[in-house]
C-alpha cells in the first residue's frame, strides 16, 4: 500500500488543481468531432461485398493494441486487411473541398468482439455513415451511433461503387424529426450529386428504430459531444 500511494496520486474527493497530469508518449486526446451537418456530402471509400464484415476486418487487433490510447494513430489501420486504400481514400475525402467526410459499404458488418474502436476509428477519419442491409450486432450499431455514425440500411443493392459521391440534403433535420428515411443522390462526379440533377441515381437510405436519445447523439456529432452540452 505505501508503494502505491507513493507513485500514484488520489484525487477521489479532494480535486488539486495544482497538479500536472503527466502522459506518456503514446496517450494523445481525441480529435475535435464535428456536429453533424444541415446538409451532408459524403465520398464512398470502401464497398465491401462479403457476406459479413467482423469487426476484426473493421480494425484489426494484435499489432494495434499498443495504440489504443493514441486514436489517431490507431486509425492508420482502419480496414487495412480488407481494403487496404480506404485510410487514404478517407484522408482524400476529407482534404476534398466541399465533401464533409465519407461512408462505407457493407452488406453485414460487425461480427465479432464488441471492439468500439471499429466505428471510432472511422469517425476520426471523418466517416459519416455505415450503409448495410442490416449490422451483424447491435453492438455495432450502437458503436457507430455513440460515434456519430448514421447505421443506414438498404433495402436493395445500391451499386456504389468506391469514389462515388453520396448527397444526403435536410439530413440533420430529418434526424433530429423522427424520420425514418432519407433520400440520398449518388453521383460519379461531385457537381451531379449536389445539384441532385439527373445524371444522379436515387437510393432510399433507411434509419429505422433510433431513438430520440440516439437521434440527439448523431445531431450534435457523438456521444462525447452529447454530453459535454448535457453538462
Amino acid at each position: 500500500k505505501n508503494i502505491y500511494e507513493k507513485r500514484v496520486y488520489n484525487g477521489y474527493g479532494k480535486p488539486d488543481i495544482s497538479q500536472k497530469l503527466i502522459f506518456g508518449p503514446n496517450i494523445k486526446p481525441w480529435p475535435e468531432i464535428p456536429k453533424l451537418p444541415e446538409n451532408l456530402l459524403l465520398k464512398v471509400t470502401a464497398v465491401l461485398k462479403d457476406e459479413v464484415t467482423t469487426t476484426d476486418e473493421l480494425i484489426p487487433s494484435g499489432e494495434t493494441s499498443s495504440y489504443r490510447s493514441n486514436p489517431i494513430a490507431l486509425a492508420e489501420f482502419t480496414l487495412s486487411r480488407k481494403a487496404p486504400d480506404y485510410v487514404k481514400k478517407a484522408k482524400l475525402a476529407a482534404a476534398e473541398e466541399g465533401v464533409d467526410g465519407h461512408l462505407i459499404f457493407a452488406k453485414k458488418p460487425g461480427d465479432g468482439s464488441a471492439r468500439e474502436q471499429a466505428a471510432s476509428c472511422q469517425r476520426v477519419l471523418k466517416g459519416y455513415a455505415n450503409i448495410a442491409y442490416e449490422y451483424a450486432t447491435k453492438r455495432y450499431r450502437s458503436n457507430l451511433i455513440n460515434w456519430g455514425l448514421i447505421p443506414f440500411t438498404v433495402k436493395q443493392d445500391p451499386n456504389f461503387t468506391e469514389d462515388e459521391y453520396v448527397y444526403i440534403p435536410d439530413i440533420k433535420e430529418t434526424v433530429l424529426s423522427g424520420k425514418e428515411h432519407a433520400i440520398a443522390y449518388v453521383a460519379s462526379i461531385k457537381e451531379d450529386a449536389l445539384n441532385m440533377t439527373d445524371k444522379a441515381r436515387t437510393v432510399k437510405l433507411h434509419m429505422e428504430g433510433l431513438s430520440k436519445t440516439e437521434r440527439d447523439v448523431l445531431a450534435e456529432g457523438c456521444m462525447i459531444n452529447y454530453y459535454r452540452k448535457s453538462r
